[in-house]
């Protein structure tokens, strides 16, 4: 593990890795899940928890792809707060079903197993807010290569997406790997107060983006207000990135989340094909 990155890291070494394999069903904290909840099935699909070395031992990661062919493009997949839960599985179906080779590394593991968490402050306080930006992406670039080694991903054509606290990852991770295609940041935190962990934000680094990234976020999402979407958006232009921003009217964070009341079905539906078109337009398809 690099230097760094250890030293923020104190009790890691001591502990060792606090989640091993990826919990099964929903996170505790958003049960009951709603009756609408997408369930997509693994018929022609090879699909299940997989082992990724990382600097410092192995992390579990969900993965999918098409039983057959290959390579196939490769889209990371990064978790809500809840961990890689059933619905950040089930996400990595959908892409493996159009074709994908879809991997959602479980981002939290030395820090600790937020699925049998019910209280949502506990989750941030005692496990999110601990999670180093530098570790994060350490372990994507780690998946990345994973998926690579695998010989059913072709990382030539590699995307990013990625959900609520994974939507902030998405424009960190495009300003760190040039060899991104490009990515869709899903209703992801823009700004805040630097810390030790998590030194900057995403209004501080467009300069930095090395590869496009589609911003889908609700208008009346009461964590992320309009005017730092606004600012963002501002941001972009003023650097001429080739970025984009959708902003959907009286519309509430988690709009993609089919599994809870925020779900909006409509805006669900309508982000995922311009999530589509923008991945094909930018090679990752």
């Amino acid at each position: 593990m690099n230097e760094d990155l250890k030293s923020l890291l104190p009790d890691v070494s001591r502990r060792g890795f606090v989640v091993s394999s990826l919990a099964a069903g929903f996170a505790l904290a958003v049960q009951p899940v709603s009756a609408q909840t997408i369930t997509t099935d693994t018929v022609g699909l090879e699909a299940g928890e997989v082992k990724i070395k990382v600097s410092d031992g192995e992390i579990p990661a969900y993965r999918a792809h098409p039983e057959k062919g290959g390579p196939f493009p490769v889209i990371l997949v990064v978790q809500e707060i809840f961990g890689v839960h059933e619905h950040i599985r089930d996400i990595c179906r959908r892409f493996a079903k159009l074709g994908y080779l879809a991997i959602a590394p479980e981002l939290y593991a030395r820090q600790g197993d937020v699925s049998k968490i019910t209280d949502f402050a506990k989750i941030i306080a005692d496990v999110v807010s601990k999670v180093p930006d530098a570790q994060v992406m350490s372990d994507l670039d780690a998946a990345v290569a994973w998926a690579k080694e695998s010989g059913k991903g072709d990382t030539s054509k590699l995307g990013v997406t990625g959900f609520c606290w994974g939507g902030r990852i998405v424009w960190l991770y495009a300003t760190h790997n040039p060899k991104l295609k490009a990515g869709v940041a899903w209703y992801g935190r823009l700004v805040g107060k630097p810390d030790p962990l998590h030194p900057t934000h995403p209004t501080e680094i467009v300069a930095e983006l090395k590869a496009p990234v589609l911003g889908l976020y609700g208008g009346a999402d009461q964590g992320i207000p309009n005017d730092t979407v606004e600012a963002m958006q501002k941001a972009l232009k003023d650097a001429d990135k080739p970025s984009e921003i959708v902003l959907y009217p009286e519309t509430p964070h988690g709009f993609y989340a089919d599994y809870r009341p925020s779900y909006r079905k409509d805006k669900a539906d309508l982000a995922w094909k311009r999530l589509l078109e923008w991945f094909k337009k930018n090679g990752v398809a």
